[in-house]
C-alpha cells in the first residue's frame, strides 16, 4: 500500500469509489472536534454524506464523556453528516452500522487482522480480557419536532499509532501495530471505509435497523463472558447478540437472557 497522507479534498476524490459519502469534504489540520464541526455545517444546511477530517483534534470525546488519544497525523479522526428519512426509534443502531461497515473495511485490507465489534461503539482485536481497542465511534442526533433532523457519526481510528500513554498500553492497539509492517496511507483506508460505510447505509436506508443488527452480528464475537448493569444490578454472563432495537442481550449462568440499553459491558 503506497503511503499519500496527504489530507486534501482533491488527494481523497482521487482514491474515494463512492457515490455520495465524502464527495463534500472539509479537512482541518486542527480542531476541537470533528462531530461539532460537522454539527455546525449541517445546522448551515450541508447536505447528507458532507466528511470532515482532522490531523489533529483537542477535544476528541468518545462514548461516556471519554476523551479520545489520537496522536496529530497518525490515525484517522472523522465525521460523516447523515439525514437518515427513518423513524427516530431507528436511530440509535446506526452506531451498530458503523462499526460493521469498519469490521468490513478492515478485512478489506488485506493485513490478515481479525477485527470485531464490541457493544455499542468500538471496533476491537483480539478477545475477553486482552482484547484491544482499534477503533471508537460516537454518535450524535438532532431532532426537529417528531423527526429526525441529522446524525453525525464520528470515528476514531488508530491506524499507524504504536507508542500508547501508560494507561492505554495494554488496551489500544492500531493498524500498523497489528500487522507489523511500515505505515499505512491514511487516505487509502479512510477510502475503504468510505466505500464499507457507503454500502451499509444505503441498506439502512431501505431496511432500516435490520440492516444496522445484521451487519453488526455479522462482525460480533458471540459468547464473550463479559459484565454489565440491568437496572441496577451487575448481571454476569456471556454475549448472545442484540435485539431488534440494538441493546446487547446477555445470558446469565442461569439462562436467563437479559437486555443491556445502555452503560459499560466489562469483558471477565
Amino acid at each position: 500500500m503506497t503511503v499519500d497522507d496527504r489530507f486534501d479534498p482533491a488527494t481523497l476524490t482521487r482514491h474515494l469509489d463512492t457515490s455520495w459519502l465524502g464527495r463534500r469534504h472539509v479537512h482541518l489540520e486542527r480542531c476541537g472536534s470533528t462531530n461539532d464541526v460537522a454539527a455546525t455545517e449541517a445546522r448551515a444546511g450541508a447536505p447528507e454524506g458532507l466528511l470532515v477530517t482532522a490531523d489533529e483534534q483537542t477535544d476528541g470525546r468518545g462514548r461516556m464523556g471519554r476523551t479520545w488519544h489520537a496522536p496529530a497525523g497518525a490515525n484517522l479522526t472523522f465525521s460523516l453528516l447523515l439525514r437518515p428519512q427513518r423513524p427516530a426509534a431507528e436511530i440509535p443502531p446506526i452506531t451498530l452500522l458503523a462499526g460493521g461497515a469498519l469490521a468490513v473495511a478492515v478485512h478489506g485490507l488485506g493485513l490478515g487482522i481479525e477485527a470485531r465489534v464490541k457493544w455499542p461503539n468500538d471496533l476491537t482485536v483480539g478477545t475477553g480480557p486482552s482484547r484491544r481497542k482499534l477503533a471508537g465511534i460516537l454518535t450524535e442526533a438532532t431532532t426537529e419536532g417528531d423527526r429526525i433532523g441529522h446524525v453525525v457519526v464520528g470515528v476514531g481510528l488508530n491506524v499507524n499509532a504504536v507508542d500508547f500513554p501508560p494507561e492505554l498500553a495494554t488496551k489500544a492497539t492500531s493498524l500498523r501495530r497489528e500487522h507489523g509492517g511500515e505505515p499505512l496511507s491514511r487516505i487509502m483506508v479512510l477510502a475503504r471505509v468510505l466505500r464499507a460505510f457507503e454500502d451499509a447505509f444505503d441498506d439502512f436506508r431501505a431496511r432500516g435497523a435490520a440492516a444496522a443488527t445484521e451487519l453488526w452480528e455479522a462482525h460480533a464475537d458471540r459468547g464473550t463472558r463479559c459484565r454489565a448493569r440491568v437496572e441496577g444490578i451487575d448481571v454476569e454472563g456471556v454475549t448472545a447478540g442484540v435485539d431488534a432495537t440494538g441493546a446487547l442481550l446477555l445470558r446469565d449462568d442461569a439462562g436467563e437472557l437479559h437486555r443491556v440499553v445502555a452503560g459499560e459491558v466489562v469483558s471477565v
